[in-house]
């Protein structure tokens, strides 16, 4: 009865030991839990390093950071981006990214992209937070053309940025919502300002801003 008993409290211990193991996470587990997903080929930003971009020169940027899967760009003293160093299409494509704006009362996303041999911005949150639009056409910026318009932006907040560019058209969606539908017509001059020429073909900056980007996308259209 005796050697019953003691082989009962052994299988007992032995069942408890295994338990307890298959609860210790290893450092392979934790690794593998804290690691970013690995993006397909669609994905700009790999979300761990700043592969195939480089940190625009502006002169006088704030600092820029990869950390939690995001691209973080420090307030500086005017525009502070970052610009894609690899091939890009100048036509029939559709970029999509996470913005938000972490301080500052300026634009925390402003895309410059190409359409056509040509080069155009969109603005989002410009000219003291509310501003959207494209710069320049015809000379005119976001603030003063026939793309202006305007909405409220939280910091702190993940806004879904959606962009459309064909030989004569540009789109913009802010969640979803159209907020730029621009249709070129004859004559029309598409440009940039001077202070993001560094950001060709494709670069996002901020502005006075520290704002954050995730998840930046490209697609080619049919």
């Amino acid at each position: 009865m005796n050697r019953y008993l003691v082989f009962l409290l052994f299988l007992c211990c032995l069942i408890s030991s295994c338990r307890n193991r298959s609860q210790i996470k290893t450092s392979s587990d934790l690794e593998a839990e804290t690691m970013i997903p690995i993006k397909d080929s669609s994905y700009l930003f790999n979300g761990v390093s700043l592969d195939g971009w480089e940190i625009t020169n502006f002169g006088p940027q704030g600092p820029v950071s990869v950390s939690g899967g995001q691209i973080v760009l420090g307030m500086g003293d005017g525009c502070t981006g970052v610009t894609y160093k690899k091939e890009f299409p100048e036509l029939d494509y559709k970029v999509t990214l996470e913005a938000k704006k972490v301080a500052g009362n300026d634009f925390f996303c402003g895309m410059t992209f190409p359409v056509g041999k040509e080069s155009c911005s969109l603005i989002v949150g410009g000219w003291g937070g509310t501003t959207v639009g494209l710069s320049t056409i015809n000379r005119k910026d976001a603030s003063e053309n026939q793309t202006t318009t305007y909405m409220l932006f939280e910091r702190g907040r993940w806004y879904r940025i959606e962009l459309l560019v064909r030989k004569d058209t540009v789109r913009a969606y802010i969640d979803d919502k159209l907020v730029v539908d621009y249709i070129r017509a004859k004559g029309d001059v598409l440009s940039i300002r001077p202070e993001v020429v560094l950001s060709k073909p494709f670069g996002i900056t901020s502005w006075y801003t520290t704002a954050a980007l995730r998840d930046i996308r490209l697609e080619k259209l049919d």
